[in-house]
This record gives structure tokens, C-alpha cells and sequence, in this order.
């Protein structure tokens, strides 16, 4: 995938972030991305929702659904290679 997006954050500031991959678990879908500016290296997962206008929103998610969706991220990347 690695398309750059531009999301804003919890300021308001726009971020530009590498998508790594879309993959669905338990009929959600989640999307991991990483900064494109960043001194260390460091994986985002969030959650793909709808907001109250039926447009996609990317949500957090809690550390258990965090560890779930990590270990589904992770064997998405091992198959790849």
C-alpha cells in the first residue's frame, strides 16, 4: 500500500502518514500507518468507523483490541514476505 495521507491531530496540525496496510478482523476494519517524520519508528493501528454523516473516521482503540489487532497486523506482514 505506502500511500501517504495528510490527517490532522488532536490540534489541528496536519501530519503526513505512510499507509501500511487495510485488514479486517471480526467484521472491522483497521488500517496501520506509521509517520512520515518521525526519530523513531512506530506503527499506528486504529480502527475505521463511521461518523454520524456515514463517512469513514479513524478511531482508537483500547489496549486489548490494540493487542488483538497488533497480532493480525503482524501475521498480515509475515504472509507477505
Amino acid at each position: 500500500m505506502n500511500q501517504i495521507e495528510t490527517f490532522l491531530d488532536e490540534n489541528g496540525h496536519p501530519m503526513e502518514f505512510r499507509i501500511l496496510g487495510k485488514f479486517t478482523l471480526d467484521d472491522m476494519d483497521y488500517l496501520a500507518m506509521e509517520p512520515v517524520i518521525d526519530l523513531e519508528p512506530l506503527v499506528y493501528i486504529l480502527r475505521i468507523d463511521l461518523d454520524q454523516n456515514g463517512q469513514e473516521c479513524l478511531v482508537g482503540i483500547d489496549d486489548d483490541e490494540l493487542a488483538i489487532a497488533k497480532e493480525a497486523y503482524e501475521e498480515l506482514v509475515n504472509q507477505k514476505e
